[in-house]
Order: C-alpha cells, then structure tokens, then sequence
C-alpha cells in the first residue's frame, strides 16, 4: 500500500488531476469531501462550528451553508485558522479509516490523499510522497473568477488566504503544471502513476 499526497490550490485544477489518477486505478481519500460530509452531520464538527461562527452561517434547512461560512473565514486568517483547527483531526481520523480499510481489500493498492492543506497541516509527513498541482497565482485568479463567479478582488482575496504553490515546491516529490493542456497533463500524471505501481513509491 502506497499513501500519496495530493495538493494544490484553489482553482489550480487538483480534482482534475484526482479523477486522471481515479481512472487510472488509484483510491482516492478526498479531504473536502470528507469535511462537506462533517459539515452536513449534525454530529460534534457541526456543533463546534456553530458554536464558533454562530447562527448567521445557517441555511433555511438548518444546515451550515458554506458560501456564508466561506464568505466569513476567506476574509478573516484567524477565523480561518479557528475552523481548520475544529475539522482537520475528524477528517485525518476519517482518512486514516477509509485508508486502512482500502489497504486491507487491496494491500498493493495505491491511495491517493487528496488535500488542499496536506502541507499546511504537516499531513505531508505522513504519506509515501506529495503530487502537487501547479499554477500560477494569476492563472488561479482568472479560473476561480469564471468557476465561481466571484470578482477579481474576491478571488484575490482567497488566493492569498493559502500558502503560495511556490512555497509548497519545496515539500514535493513530483510538480504537475497545469497550465498546460488536458492531454499533457494527462501524460505526466499517468507517467507518475505508472511509476508508483512499477517502484512502491
């Protein structure tokens, strides 16, 4: 069993790479989808943020909606930093799972772990080796501006809440540019993959 790191940031094009590495055979451990799922429960993680952020982040069902919590913690480090801290050890606890129940299934199985922060939150060290996504900040800017709708100096905003992607070369065994087009992305990310199945690493 192999555990890889996959990271990136906002808008770089992670999931893209994560659904090449799906269908090439890998298992993907999706941190965000793990703390949307956190969320949603109406279990601790749900209780803590509501006790943190308050009310005003809720929903008409009574559920946490996101763009309102996202609205106030991309504008405010340290509410950021207070709702990472409150998600971050469900979800490694629930990646831990989810990867050990993989590897009992399949002991050769490669598992890719899929987050934004794995650097962040020094989850880096404990995985085999780190994939990072890479894009420049204005191409960043320019995607999350079109996929979300947002104004320039929003997108701006969330940018620059997250480590830069040049810093988090310094952490990585292997660098995908995709500013490049799908089908060499494509390429590169099969060559790695078939290099993880061939190696062990």
């Amino acid at each position: 069993m192999v555990w890889v790191g996959l990271t990136g940031g906002i808008a770089s094009g992670k999931s893209t790479v994560s659904q090449i590495l799906k269908e090439a055979g890998a298992f993907i451990v999706d941190a965000d989808k793990i703390a949307h799922d956190l969320l949603k429960k109406k279990g601790p993680v749900y209780r803590q943020v509501l006790n943190t952020f308050g009310v005003n982040i809720l929903g008409d069902e009574g559920d946490i909606d996101r763009k309102k919590l996202g609205g106030i913690v991309f504008r405010d480090a340290k509410r950021l930093v207070a709702l990472n801290q409150i998600i971050h050890p469900f979800v490694f606890e629930t990646a831990e799972r989810e990867g050990g129940a993989i590897g009992t299934r399949d002991p050769r199985a490669v598992i890719v772990f899929d987050a934004p922060l794995l650097i962040e939150t020094n989850a880096h060290k404990k995985v085999d080796m780190v994939i990072l996504v890479y894009v420049d900040k204005e191409t960043q800017i320019k995607r999350l501006c079109t996929r979300d709708s947002l104004s320039t100096e929003d997108a701006e905003a969330r940018v620059k809440m997250q480590m830069p992607l040049e810093a988090k070369c310094a952490f990585t065994n292997e660098i995908i540019d995709n500013r490049k087009s799908f089908q060499e992305v494509r390429e590169d990310v099969i060559r790695i993959y078939t290099m993880i199945r061939a190696t062990g690493h």
